[in-house]
């Protein structure tokens, strides 16, 4: 039978498989068919991985981490074409190195890494090659981990090699027939997960890491039994099949972020890295990749320390932090709704600790150093770089990757997400939410523009988590922020036009003008959602009260306002001041005061102050002031 029948025979229509001869050696092309077979079931059970992730954290995204890690890999194999067993593998390990996503996704790329690097250009794969590539792709995932611990997918991925090398050892060489064989170890080795961890035993589940290698490696053997019919797609998980994730897993304490980035560099020295980062305060270390590029995952409070750290020895790029009691909370609400907006929105901190809201963070960058907006940089430290550094800050939307995460992982444990999301008229962001979407379920995904930012978007998003706590349903969300859209005003008086004539949000003219005559700009967003220059007040001791006297008459005429939030970029004190005098005037508001956040103070400046109102209901949709 001429080399290469089976690659031949998959190109056909027929969905049946003809006998697979014991020496067969598959080539490049039918490995990959196995691999998307396997991503494909992976995918598929997503939302069940999801729903019994208890270790080493209880905050539910192991499924979306393992697609994440995949899809990438999946993306990159589609399009090739003729290419050999070893070289398709070594594309699939760098691929999972540049997507990998959590603890599990870190361990699983170093695996198929290893896995390729043994190969070399192997033009296609027998039982013993198979088994000695296995079993250096075991050996360099533990390696990768800090503190490895039995009951993980490190103890699946183990009895896959070992089972493996066993039958190889006993001279079988039907490849069909040694991995349905390893599969069934791997399932033992599943099975055995909540023996040796006891937070799995308690809470009642397997290694939620171990089960996806497992899903990973049947969808293989799916392939490997039934020909092309292994790469149908297969049916989406409902919820009811594993059920609810039980709260017996508990959240690490000591450390909120679960952090990660890539380390480039022309020779990486990963002792000297890993010696570095066990200097700090963390958890859960995984360095996965070559000496040319490095996945870093950890746990710890402060993500920047992560990336100021690996400085020291390369480039560093594809910084990501999640917040991992945030996580936690999702994955034990029962609301069916969540709530999603960006970081140019700004809100109280309690707000996101007590409501079903989430936030996908900015970009921002000084130079060559990166950071991610109320994440990895606070306000308080933004305006310190910006007194230090000469260099000027620029901001950029957040990458489709950061929406599709967060939107997929609360896919897993709500119906429907609402996005929220920063004027389409001024940001990219807004569309960066939308492509994510289009790439997730769209019809569980709705996107709101708020037309406004700051504050305005702060109080818009805060009032979409409150009606998603009461139970509404994602469509009834969507309209009610929509009505509130134009009835949800936002002003702002800035000291220094210069950083927002900088950004193109105000035309430079105005630069000249106001500092010539010695005024204080005031601006209003448009019905447009664009920044409007409105008027203009000189600059004395008592200019918050002169401000809350310009802004009143402004308002809607005997409109009740149920919300004022104030923001300040680097000026408690006016912000203060000014919510004093609004107190006076609207006593039955609820006054709140945020620090402004760097994506908005990047172009508002230092001393600016938002100020933002919401109304009781959206009985009219009479617009904003223009």
């Amino acid at each position: 039978m001429p080399a290469g029948w089976l690659d031949s025979a998959m190109n056909s229509t027929s969905v049946e498989l003809p006998l697979i001869p014991r020496s067969w050696r598959p080539g490049g092309v039918a490995l990959k068919r196995g691999l998307l077979a396997g991503i494909r079931r992976v995918l598929s059970r997503r939302d069940a991985i999801n729903r019994i992730n208890v270790f080493p954290v209880a905050d539910g995204d192991t499924g979306s981490n393992l697609a994440f890690t995949l899809s990438a890999v999946e993306q990159a194999l589609r399009p090739l074409r003729l290419c050999s067993a070893g070289g398709l593998l070594r594309r699939a390990g760098d691929e999972a190195i540049d997507g990998a996503r959590g603890n599990s996704g870190a361990i699983l790329a170093q695996f198929l890494q290893g896995v390729g690097e043994h190969l070399a250009d192997q033009p296609r794969l027998g039982v013993a090659e198979l088994a000695a590539a296995a079993s250096f792709g075991a050996s360099q995932a533990r390696g990768a981990v800090s503190d490895p611990r039995e009951g993980t997918i490190l103890s699946v991925i183990a009895a896959f090699a070992a089972a493996l090398q066993r039958e190889s050892g006993r001279g079988i060489y039907d490849l069909r027939e040694c991995w349905a064989r390893a599969v069934a170890a791997c399932r033992d080795a599943l099975a055995r997960t909540p023996d040796q961890l006891a937070v799995l035993r308690k809470a009642g589940v397997v290694d939620a890491g171990a089960l996806g290698f497992v899903e990973l490696i049947e969808g293989i053997n799916d392939y490997l039994e039934r020909g092309r019919s292994g790469l149908a797609a297969l049916s989406d998980y409902r919820s009811g099949d594993l059920g609810v994730m039980s709260e017996a897993g508990e959240h690490d304490s000591q450390h909120r972020w679960c952090t990660e980035c890539v380390l480039s560099a022309e020779a990486i020295e990963r002792d000297a890295v890993r010696s570095a980062l066990l200097a700090l305060d963390h958890s859960s270390l995984v360095l996965a990749g070559t000496r040319q590029k490095l996945r870093v995952h950890v746990h710890l409070d402060q993500p920047q320390q992560l990336y100021d750290t690996l400085s020291r020895f390369g480039r560093v790029g594809s910084c990501k932090a999640d917040d991992m009691q945030s996580q936690q909370r999702a994955t034990r609400s029962r609301t069916r709704v969540a709530v999603v907006t960006d970081s140019a929105a700004d809100l109280p901190d309690d707000a996101l600790e007590q409501l079903p809201l989430h936030l996908v963070p900015v970009r921002l960058n000084f130079g060559e150093c990166d950071y991610l907006d109320k994440v990895s940089l606070s306000p308080s430290e933004f305006f310190q770089e910006l007194r230090s550094n000469p260099v000027a800050p620029r901001t950029s939307q957040p990458p489709p990757g950061d929406f599709r995460r967060l939107f997929d992982f609360l896919l897993s444990h709500h119906e429907e997400v609402v996005y929220v999301g920063l004027s389409r008229a001024v940001s990219g962001t807004l569309q960066s939410g939308e492509s994510a979407a289009t790439r997730c379920d769209r019809r569980r995904v709705h996107v709101v523009d708020s037309r406004t930012a700051s504050c305005g978007q702060g109080l818009l998003a805060r009032h979409a988590a409150e009606l998603a706590a009461q139970g509404l349903c994602a469509a009834d969300i969507v309209a009610r922020i929509n009505a509130l859209t134009a009835q949800t005003p936002l002003f702002a008086y800035v000291r220094d036009l210069s950083h927002i004539v900088r950004g193109g949000r105000m035309p430079a003219w105005t630069l000249p003008l106001t500092r010539w005559l010695g005024l204080i700009p005031v601006a209003a967003v448009g019905a447009d959602g664009r920044l409007h220059l409105r008027s203009a007040l000189r600059l004395r001791p008592d200019l918050p009260l002169r401000f809350a006297r310009w802004l009143l008459p402004r308002l809607k005429p005997h409109a009740r306002w149920a919300r004022i939030l104030i923001g300040h970029c680097d000026n408690l004190a006016e912000a203060q001041m000014l919510a004093e005098a609004l107190q006076r005037s609207l006593p039955q508001a609820v006054i709140d005061i945020v620090p402004v956040g760097a994506a908005i103070s990047v172009h508002a400046g230092p001393g600016a102050v938002v100020v933002s109102l919401l109304p009781h209901g959206a009985e009219s949709d009479e617009p904003r002031p223009v």
